[in-house]
């Protein structure tokens, strides 16, 4: 019969994730893990199976409770007006802040797409279903903000600001005033639209 579970899974996984965003999946050592989760080696193997396993949760969990909760507002049925407003000035905000975990290292799935991993077939897929989610969501933000905008240039507008978004996420890291600019862009983009 196998020992109780100690730990709380959730905590757990938030903690793992926490390394695996800062470090990437590769520099994101065993030793480093265990000392953010307070597991050993044997626990986090027996809970999650392996790193991989528990760098899975981890991106789960990113996309459950940060990812998501975020887009929510353009992802409801019929959104406020300035609903992709509120998306791109939240989103300045919080890369703006200096010294912020986002702002120190961008997103999660954006590290992950350039790193060795995204070699994995399946990490290529999340990482593509991820942004094919925000760019859905940046769309259904601004056909509800440019209701009167012809459905192609909405379109083109929505692929536009997705990328600026994404290139905000890449660049915070390295250059974040560049990153910054990027979502005054898309505002920019907007409001003259």
């Amino acid at each position: 019969m196998g020992r109780t579970q100690t730990f709380d899974t959730g905590e757990v996984v938030r903690a793992a994730r926490g390394v695996f965003w800062k470090h990437g999946y590769e520099a994101a050592s065993i030793p480093a893990l265990e000392t953010a989760t307070g597991l050993r080696r044997s626990s986090i193997y027996n809970a999650f199976g392996s790193k991989r396993g528990l760098f899975d949760a981890a991106v789960a969990s990113y996309l459950d409770e940060i990812v998501r909760p975020r887009l929510e507002p353009l992802k409801a049925e019929l959104p406020a007006p300035n609903a992709i407003l509120d998306y791109l000035h939240g989103l300045r905000t919080g890369l703006e802040r200096a010294g912020s975990f986002t702002s120190a290292n961008g997103c999660l799935l954006i590290n992950t797409a350039g790193a060795p991993i995204a070699d994995d077939a399946t990490v290529r897929e999340t990482v593509a279903a991820y942004r094919a989610e925000l760019r859905a969501a940046i769309g259904s933000g601004l056909r509800r903000h440019l209701a009167d905008l012809p459905a192609d240039q909405v379109e083109r507008l929505t692929e536009t600001c997705t990328a600026l978004v994404v290139a905000a996420y890449a660049l915070t890291r390295v250059d974040n005033a560049s990153a910054l600019s990027s979502i005054d862009t898309a505002l920019d983009l907007i409001d003259r639209a």
